[in-house]
């Protein structure tokens, strides 16, 4: 069976633990019947990640390194490694071996058997705070009930996706992706595999609270009106309180208007300036789009010889 799996791996400063996730998958591919490409996107490293990659580039002309010309974020590493991949299947998953290569054949054993998208579920998740599983699990909970999609519970990017449902990915435009939510809102026929998550063979994880909030954010953006609908009530709670609030004061008579007054403007204020906030995300994600910026720059790429002579390296303009 001569098919080609293309696997993913975004890459920031990683240099502490590369190498080993570097011979942690030439040894799994060596030992496989398909055909395979390490497909590196590296997100703007600040350390030698880049170097280490292109050292091993020499021994091995099946990895491959996609290099963006600043940090463009996680999200944006992935989308361009698709535009690069040209696997008949497509394989996402963390550069810090987090998620083992020895769910993959699993995989795609579950693509043989006709599934378009598979991807990796975790039931457990080592070398994590109680309060990152916490809030992560609770992001999804939440996600689930205010979004358009029915995305998957405890589920990340490690997942493997066919031709025809990556084509589909290619096609969509978003400034500020949020990848498991457009893969669960393309459709087609979709299942899971459990796995373990490890904890990180080297290095600090590159998903702290900021970014994490900023990941939740996006997502919730993409998927959700509902945030909309909420800045609405909250706007008008606050009046018909404040209106109900004063009727009974007045005529009961027990008032400090000026006690009074300063409450309800401060309750009021606070919940306007949320909705300001809500309305603000929005709004932010219609102007990227607006803008039409590329949504990230490659600088170079290395070890794809002659099919990428026609690719510009601006090629991800939001007609992309």
């Amino acid at each position: 069976m001569d098919q080609l799996i293309s696997i993913i791996l975004p890459v920031f400063n990683e240099e502490a633990g590369i190498q080993s996730t570097i011979d942690t998958l030439l040894n799994y591919v060596e030992q496989q019947k398909e055909r395979y490409e390490l497909i590196f996107v590296d997100d703007g490293s600040k350390d030698n990640s880049a170097k280490i990659i292109e050292k091993s580039m020499q021994l091995n002309e099946n990895i491959k390194l996609v290099r963006f010309s600043r940090n463009f974020g996680h999200q944006l590493a992935i989308t361009a490694g698709l535009q690069y991949a040209t696997g008949d299947a497509v394989v996402v998953m963390d550069a810090d071996l987090q998620d083992p290569p020895e769910v993959i054949p699993e995989m795609i054993q579950k693509w043989h058997e006709g599934y378009d998208i598979v991807y990796g579920k975790r039931i457990k998740r080592d070398g994590e705070t109680v309060f990152k599983k916490f809030t992560a699990s609770a992001f999804y909970r939440i996600f689930k009930k205010i979004s358009t999609i029915d995305m998957p519970l405890d589920t990340g990017d490690f997942r493997l996706m066919n031709r025809r449902a990556v084509d589909q990915l290619r096609k969509l435009h978003e400034q500020d992706p949020f990848v498991r939510g457009q893969v669960t809102w393309i459709g087609f026929k979709q299942t899971s595999v459990m796995y373990h998550r490890q904890e990180r063979i080297a290095g600090e994880t590159k998903y702290p609270l900021t970014k994490m909030i900023s990941l939740a954010i996006d997502g919730i953006t993409s998927f959700s009106m509902k945030p909309l609908q909420l800045a609405n009530i909250f706007s008008i709670v606050p009046i018909v309180s404040g209106i109900f609030s004063l009727g009974y004061l007045l005529a009961s008579g027990s008032y400090s208007l000026a006690s009074v007054g300063v409450t309800i403007l401060l309750f009021t204020l606070g919940l306007l300036l949320l909705s300001i906030g809500i309305l603000g995300s929005y709004l932010g994600r219609v102007l990227d789009q607006v803008n039409n910026r590329p949504r990230f720059i490659v600088s170079e790429t290395k070890g794809f010889q002659e099919r990428n002579k026609g690719i510009h390296h601006l090629h991800a303009r939001s007609q992309n």
